[in-house]
């Protein structure tokens, strides 16, 4: 699919500053409220305010990235017909202030976790005031040198770009469950870096389907090294990693555990293999959601699986069906012992 608004003029003024920002990538952000909501850890206003407060910590961080890879893609920006539309390779906004920025939102995000202490934010548990916004602001610091990174070298390696992008995805977990000190499962994160796996490599697959062949063909850089051969093995063993690693996530003996505890039932080590994790019901949305992702992406239908996900009916329903049944299943568990 094109640019629907490559044929404006590019954004001037405060649009300029605000599209440089790129808000519309904040909603990856949403990866910080997954380990604390299936931690269960969202049940009171004081747990609240520091997943919120890293949730915004990563989205200044990652308007910083964007700022800085603009900066240092501007000139081989404005030889490309999409990406000549950005504020800096337009021109309709300075270099300069706009790398100042980006180091002011850079220094900000490690800053904003400590803000919890202030605001009374608490953590899980009875650990050290400071050592939840410290592991938070740790993560979010992590999550910027991989950014950078891939913004100076790793877009241009194969495979390796698509691993670094994961990461990103896989750091803001572990942040939003170092904003509570909830312990990330090891599944948990399994799960994220293969789901965001499968993210990446269907945008490279659905680009080249939607482009065709011919253009596929004259592809540049990193894209050039992909084939629609390797693209469409690498999108279904991710897609099948994903789904096997959720599903041994929301069976998993711990996370049962917790389910049933937060039910006030305190199972036996033993009967935990045997338990049914109402969990499991997720699998069908999210199998089915998986499935017809890879199937528009191969018919070309969508060039990323982002932009699927705003257009598509049954896999909007799939994926709020998904929600449904995990924030059911949560809030059962909990008001169940009186919560």
């Amino acid at each position: 699919m094109t640019d629907a608004g490559a044929s404006k003029p590019p954004a001037t003024g405060l649009r300029a500053w605000i599209k440089l920002l790129r808000p519309h990538q904040w909603s990856k952000g949403a990866f910080v409220f997954i380990g604390p909501v299936y931690g269960q850890a969202l049940t009171s206003p004081s747990h609240i305010v520091p997943v919120v407060l890293a949730f915004v910590a990563f989205a200044l961080a990652s308007s910083g990235c964007y700022i800085v890879n603009d900066y240092k893609d501007r000139e081989a920006d404005r030889l490309h017909p999409r990406k000549s539309r950005r504020p800096l390779a337009a021109g309709t906004v300075p270099a300069t202030p706009a790398l100042m920025l980006a180091i002011a939102l850079i220094v900000l995000s490690l800053a904003l976790p400590f803000v919890s202490v202030l605001v009374g934010g608490e953590p899980m548990g009875t650990h050290h005031v400071l050592l939840a916004p410290g592991l938070t602001s740790a993560a979010v610091a992590l999550y910027t040198l991989n950014t950078m990174a891939y913004s100076l070298s790793l877009k241009h390696i194969v495979i390796a770009d698509v691993i670094s992008l994961s990461l990103g995805f896989v750091l803001r977990v572990v942040g939003g469950c170092a904003a509570v000190m909830v312990e990330p499962s090891t599944w948990l994160l399994n799960t994220t870096l293969f789901l965001a796996m499968f993210l990446a490599f269907g945008k490279r697959l659905g680009e080249r389907r939607s482009l065709g062949q011919t253009a596929a063909a004259g592809a540049r850089g990193v894209q050039a090294q992909y084939t629609d051969e390797l693209l469409r093995m690498v999108v279904v063993v991710t897609a099948v990693a994903c789904l096997i690693t959720y599903a041994a996530y929301v069976t998993s003996a711990p996370m049962l555990a917790a389910l049933m505890h937060a039910a006030g039932s305190t199972p036996s080590a033993a009967a935990l293999p045997r338990a049914f994790n109402p969990l499991w019901l997720t699998m069908l949305p999210a199998t089915f959601g998986l499935l017809r992702a890879i199937l528009l992406l191969e018919k070309g239908t969508y060039d990323d699986p982002t932009e699927l996900a705003l257009h598509d009916r049954p896999f909007q329903l799939a994926a709020a069906l998904f929600a449904l049944i995990t924030l059911a299943v949560l809030a059962i568990a909990h008001f169940a012992r009186g919560g």
